[in-house]
């Protein structure tokens, strides 16, 4: 197994070893394609802990000298360093002004690098005018191909026949619930869910019923008891990297949740479009009860959030009224976005798009460690997102506003709930949109400062 030797090295140890995987890549003790060990076992080998070792592996994949894969390990890549997010620039978003943790976008990165060198190559063909056109049979096939493969990147066997392109994923929930509901019908969720949920809901003339959640994640006996008190048709969850919470469901709960929906004939529609980022995750919900899931994702969050691309899987007859709600609101997606999605994933490119991400989130996670006390934070060590829980003499809306005058954007948990009197005391913070972490820092010190003074005893609620 690789052992770097860090006696000699100075600076704080997950650099060290960062350090030590880009020079033992240049000079070929670790090879190109060279699976770094384990992060548990590199821990124990050098007498660190687990989350320096994690932060090392952030750091060199940030810095362009390895590469994750989803279940796979971490890797030597080819080619030069990839740009990183401490030194921004590929992606358009201020650099000034407030700091935003309300968006939850993907950190800028080296997509407009592989953009360029994908654009080069279709000008290089004698195709191009079939991007401007509707998309003929041949297009279609390839593309499922494509999104089927990325779902076999989280463990989600897929044929072809069962996927659907949209414009993304939020167009994907979208067509999902014109496909399954009629105005007036029931749309079971967690208490706390996706904000745009309860838009589209409102639109569709849908009543949202909340379920009892323990920490973001769904009670399989609540979801079961819900249904005898109304009648509940489809359930809309979030089971990985829960938005607002960043809680992740476990296989026995899938299981259980799975066995309600089949029990009381509900449809699930699974929302997995941060399913990428953990490296290792329970099976998707969609694998528990595949003749009833519409399982959701894109490559909006996992590549760049411009590129308006999302997969749906569901079964034959539920596919078939995906394909009907698609076409009904934008006919089709883009086909030039989604040649370039079906390229990525063909050729790798979207591997390493999605592993800088992963990298760049836990780093940022680290950094939140680092800022706020651990009696407020609840966060995955792989999501873009983190919740605050809020001191008694923090309200919600007060230190929203109040960090708002200092120059921080963040959303109250009122934003999520599906009854807003019932929210908690708590904000959400979004750590990937801004392009610099220096910005990210100032950021988070500025909320742990907030957080200071209501601990000092001083009276926020008004």
């Amino acid at each position: 197994m690789w052992r770097p030797t860090l006696s000699q090295r100075s600076g704080p140890k997950f650099r060290q070893i960062s350090d030590a995987i880009g020079e033992s890549a240049a000079d070929g003790r670790l090879p190109i394609g060279t699976r770094l060990p384990p992060q548990r076992e590199l821990a124990y080998v050098l007498g660190v802990s687990l989350n320096t070792v994690t932060r090392a592996y952030a750091d060199a994949t940030g810095r362009g000298f390895v590469r994750g894969e989803v279940g796979r390990g971490t890797f030597v890549r080819e080619g030069g360093p990839l740009p990183t997010a401490a030194h921004p620039g590929e992606l358009t978003r201020p650099s000034t002004g407030p700091i935003d943790f309300s968006m939850n976008l993907p950190t800028p990165g080296p997509a407009g690098a592989a953009l360029g060198r994908t654009l080069a190559a279709l000008a290089g063909t004698c195709a191009l005018a079939s991007f401007l056109d509707f998309e003929s049979a041949g297009q279609v096939d390839r593309n499922a191909a494509a999104a089927a493969a990325w779902l076999g990147r989280v463990g989600l066997d897929a044929r072809c026949d069962d996927m659907v392109l949209t414009v993304g994923a939020q167009h994907g929930i979208m067509a999902a619930l014109m496909a399954t509901t009629r105005p007036g019908d029931v749309l079971l969720t967690e208490e706390l869910t996706y904000a745009p949920v309860k838009a589209m809901a409102r639109h569709l003339g849908l009543r949202v019923v909340p379920v009892a959640d323990e920490g973001g994640v769904l009670c399989p006996d609540a979801l079961d008891a819900a249904c005898d008190r109304v009648a509940g048709k489809v359930v809309y969850c979030l089971p990985t990297l829960h938005t607002p919470t960043t809680a992740t469901m476990d296989a026995d709960r899938r299981s259980a949740i799975a066995a309600v929906a089949r029990k009381r004939g509900l449809i699930l529609i699974e929302d997995d479009v941060f399913g990428f980022l953990p490296p290792e995750r329970p099976r998707p919900l969609a694998c528990f009860a595949p003749e009833r899931t519409i399982y959701v994702t894109s490559v909006s969050k996992s590549l760049a959030p411009g590129l308006r691309i999302g997969y749906l899987r569901a079964p034959a007859d539920i596919a078939r009224a995906l394909r009907t709600a698609v076409g009904l609101s934008s006919w089709m997606p883009p086909p030039l976005m989604a040649e370039i999605s079906s390229r990525w994933i063909e050729d790798g490119t979207a591997d390493e798009l999605s592993g800088f991400q992963r990298a760049e989130a836990a780093f940022r996670q680290s950094m939140a460690r680092e800022a706020i006390p651990s009696r407020y934070l609840r966060a995955d060590p792989h999501a873009f997102h983190a919740w605050l829980t809020l001191p008694e003499n923090w309200h919600a809306d007060m230190f929203r506003m109040e960090a708002r005058n200092r120059g921080v954007e963040v959303v109250p948990a009122a934003a999520f709930a599906v009854d807003p009197s019932l929210s908690p005391n708590a904000i959400r913070i979004c750590l990937s949109h801004e392009s610099a972490r220096q910005r990210v820092r100032q950021g988070l010190d500025t909320l742990a400062e907030l957080l200071l003074e209501a601990g000092e005893g001083g009276s926020m609620i008004v």
